[in-house]
């Protein structure tokens, strides 16, 4: 599902998903396409969500974020090991 079909679906909504198809560029996690797994008001239920999926499956790109932001440019960060936020 494209980002623009999942702000249309689930307007002012948090949304955890697993990035489908993403790739990386001068620093930035860029998401082409998502698979939705789960949606919630509030940010907190999004982020105990968004933690239990990458505890129990840390090898898949699961994220959570607000479906107000335009695109899917998450910025990378490097703290010893590749954090995405």
């Amino acid at each position: 599902m494209q980002w623009e079909e999942v702000r249309e679906k689930f307007p002012d909504e948090w949304i955890v998903f697993e990035a489908a198809e993403a790739y990386s560029e001068d620093g930035f996690r860029c998401i082409d396409s998502v698979t939705v797994i789960d949606r919630y008001e509030d940010s907190a239920d999004a982020m105990k969500r968004y933690k239990e999926l990458h505890r129990s499956q840390p090898a898949k790109e699961i994220y959570f974020i607000h479906t107000s932001r335009p695109d899917l440019k998450i910025e990378e960060k490097w703290v010893g090991f590749k954090r995405w936020r």
